[in-house]
């Protein structure tokens, strides 16, 4: 991701947005694990770590690792700014499931976990992308019957990503709103680079404008996740991610900078 990275520029073409002209941008480094094996001690490495982001009045752009990641940067930045957080969230899953093979720390529970601690508001919580197979449908109806609005991807094509966008800004409000994006979401044609790639997904040009249309809503802070470079030799997956992350830190450095 990083190495793609250097393939950006200065200028957002097609919103004149200049990320680096709005904010001092930067490099803040990895997460660094006392215990990786621990998951508890893991979670609490990533919180502590995001926590002194906060509190120095930084806004984080995050780059996972898995989705379970959002969870402690949601318990960070919830603390930090007093109240549930809204939640933009653009994947192939809802990652609502319970617990897994005995843990509840797994990348297919972080906005579970965040409904349950009340980082999160759910009714102001929209699931964008969603579908493929399911062995169980605890995570829909968790989602589902929290009030979170669930759009799955068949609704997104109906509905076309400008309308997404609109349903998404009317959800959300004015509430301070988090943006988390799996990049699973995409369709693995975009995006083959990641553990659970689900066919029929959002193309790049759809995910694009779709997070240009948006801007202006109180963003606190963003990730990006699911990135599996090993799995894409071609370097793909990690271009598009590299692309779509700009287009974030478009959208938090105006943000910031208003």
């Amino acid at each position: 991701m990083r190495n793609q990275s250097t393939l950006m520029r200065a200028i957002n073409v097609a919103t004149g947005i200049e990320p680096f002209r709005l904010a001092r941008i930067g490099d803040l480094g990895d997460v660094r694990f006392a215990n990786v094996f621990n998951l508890n001690e893991a979670i609490l490495d990533i919180e502590r770590y995001y926590a002194a982001i906060a509190e120095a009045g930084v806004m984080p752009l995050g780059i996972g690792g898995d989705h379970s990641v959002s969870y402690p940067i949601l318990r960070a930045l919830a603390r930090r700014h007093r109240t549930p957080l809204a939640v933009i969230h653009i994947d192939s899953h809802t990652d609502t499931w319970p617990a897994y093979q005995g843990s509840k720390f797994h990348h297919g529970a972080p906005f579970r976990l965040a409904t349950e601690e009340g980082l999160i508001d759910p009714t102001k919580t929209v699931q964008i992308g969603i579908r493929g197979g399911q062995n169980f449908a605890d995570g829909l109806h968790y989602s589902r019957d929290r009030q979170m609005r669930v759009i799955t991807i068949e609704e997104f094509e109906d509905l076309g990503w400008q309308a997404v966008a609109g349903e998404a800004r009317r959800i959300v409000g004015d509430s301070p709103v988090y943006l988390t994006f799996d990049i699973d979401g995409l369709d693995p044609v975009f995006a083959p680079g990641t553990g659970t790639p689900e066919a029929g997904g959002i193309t790049m040009r759809e995910a694009q404008r779709l997070l240009r249309a948006l801007r202006g809503l109180n963003f606190v802070g963003g990730d990006l996740v699911e990135i599996s470079p090993p799995l894409d030799p071609s370097g793909t997956t990690a271009l598009n991610g590299a692309t779509l992350l700009f287009e974030m830190l478009c959208l938090l450095a105006e943000t910031f900078a208003d």
